[in-house]
């Protein structure tokens, strides 16, 4: 029971500086939101008001910083695609409730219109909203930093890192020059929301600017896209547009992306300790999508 005691004392000591946030216009009910990966959400009611309240510091293993994640979000709600900040403080981001269901493998599967209408929303607007510091999105660098932290910490992984390596590098030179725009570079199905009028997108940590291409692919290696489904995106995208180098380029993105979600979740197995996730059965789902997509 100590060792009970013990785990629970954090998250009861996180609970009571949350209750005593000076945004609150008096006593507030609280339940914690489930389905993260890395960080610790509370849907917080307040005068008849809700509230989501997500918990986290800096995570440099992850590239993930809160300044940064909170310019962006603060630009994306700016440009209509993401919830209101009310409150900030260090290591707490307080955002409007959003009365919306979120998606899943399926729904990505089955709005591939409006998530390209969202994400042509979201590249053309959002970066013009931003203040500060711009940040930047490689996936091939990504991936490289992540290999490092991987080798260092000498997981069950490492011995497939020079393989992991030589890929994405081979993936890399397939990438046709395209123009930089501000994109989510999460797109996971948990990170669209519809509240049956429009979507939304949440949760901007990786959120910079880069290739349009890397949004595209992600939503379709994360949806577990098929062959129409991607021609449907691409179509819908640059409007019937689609060259033979954007496709080709497409492809290899989407084998990077699926990558670098696997190497985030060795990462995270290495580096991270979040009670109920399994970032080692992460790793090897997004693995195998990678090996699925590489051409053989």
């Amino acid at each position: 029971m100590k060792g009970d005691a013990a785990m629970r004392k954090p998250e009861t000591d996180l609970e009571e500086r949350i209750e005593r946030l000076r945004c609150w216009r008096g006593p507030v009910a609280m339940s914690p939101l489930m389905g993260g990966l890395t960080n610790i959400s509370y849907v917080v009611e307040d005068g008849g008001e809700k509230f989501v309240v997500r918990c986290g510091e800096d995570i440099p293993v992850h590239h993930v910083f809160r300044d940064r994640e909170r310019a962006a979000s603060e630009a994306a709600h700016a440009a209509g695609l993401s919830p209101e900040i009310v409150h900030l403080e260090p290591g707490l981001m307080v955002m409007r409730h959003l009365e919306a269901r979120t998606f899943t493998e399926a729904d990505l599967r089955a709005n591939i219109g409006r998530l390209a209408s969202l994400l042509k929303r979201c590249h053309r607007d959002v970066g013009q909203h931003l203040a500060g510091p711009p940040n930047f999105f490689s996936v091939f660098r990504v991936i490289r930093d992540y290999a490092r932290s991987i080798a260092a910490a000498e997981s069950l992984f490492t011995s497939d890192l020079p393989r992991y390596l030589d890929a994405a590098g081979k993936l890399e030179h397939q990438q046709a020059p395209m123009p930089i725009v501000f994109g989510h570079h999460d797109l996971l199905p948990g990170n669209v929301m519809d509240d049956g009028k429009r979507l939304w997108l949440i949760d901007w940590e990786y959120g910079g600017f880069g290739t349009p291409l890397f949004d595209l692919a992600n939503l379709s290696s994360n949806g577990g896209f098929t062959e129409a489904d991607d021609a449907a995106l691409l179509d819908a995208y640059f409007e019937g547009e689609v060259t033979k180098a954007i496709r080709r380029s497409f492809d290899a993105m989407k084998a990077a992306s699926a990558l670098r979600e696997a190497m985030w979740a060795m990462v995270s197995d290495a580096h991270l300790h979040v009670p109920g996730a399994d970032y080692k059965a992460h790793a090897r789902e997004y693995l195998k999508r990678f090996e699925d997509l590489m051409p053989h």
